[in-house]
């Protein structure tokens, strides 16, 4: 019962099982037709503690820089009571604060240790109607609106590719 994770090669829209060109498609439709989208880098980007890392983080963040996103890092996975500053991060155990104090309606996990990946995205689903997206390195997110699984470098490059393309902007 419920939704199951993308086979390989594949991924998720809104619980259907699609190539991940089109899920990358409608990616960045989304991203590009938000008001206020923002970009969630976890800890396997925010430190390049293995090969790969910092070329992913300036592709993260030319896509950002394309979309007009914003980029709330979630730096630490340990609750922060009795306040965090939801302007500045994201705290997994509440990332619906985060989402309704910025007006978020678009938002994209990237480098989120699976575990509170899937914890926060379904918080977000519901507490807020902000529209999940996760680039996923293992095997994708259930509860995002889209996700890709096995995202890493060759993903990023054909995704900032496609928003380029869509946006009218030359390589």
């Amino acid at each position: 019962m419920g939704i199951d994770l993308p086979s390989k090669d594949m991924s998720l829209i809104e619980g259907r099982e699609v190539p991940e060109e089109e899920a990358m498609q409608k990616i960045a439709e989304k991203l590009l037709g938000a008001k206020n989208p923002v970009f969630f880098p976890g800890p396997q980007i925010l430190w390049t503690w293995k090969e790969g890392v910092e070329e992913k983080a300036a592709l993260i963040k030319q896509m950002a820089d394309a979309v007009g996103a914003k980029i709330i890092p979630m730096p630490d996975y340990r609750p922060k009571y009795p306040k965090i500053n939801p302007a500045i991060e994201i705290n997994p155990n509440h990332p619906n604060l985060t989402i309704w104090h910025n007006k978020i309606d678009v938002c994209v996990f990237v480098g989120v240790h699976c575990h509170y990946a899937n914890v926060a995205l379904k918080i977000i689903r519901g507490g807020s109607n902000c529209y999940t997206i996760a680039l996923c390195g293992v095997a994708g997110h259930e509860d995002a609106m889209i996700t890709l699984r096995e995202a890493g470098v060759p993903s990023y490059k054909r995704l900032l590719e496609i928003i380029k393309e869509k946006k009218g902007v030359s390589k």
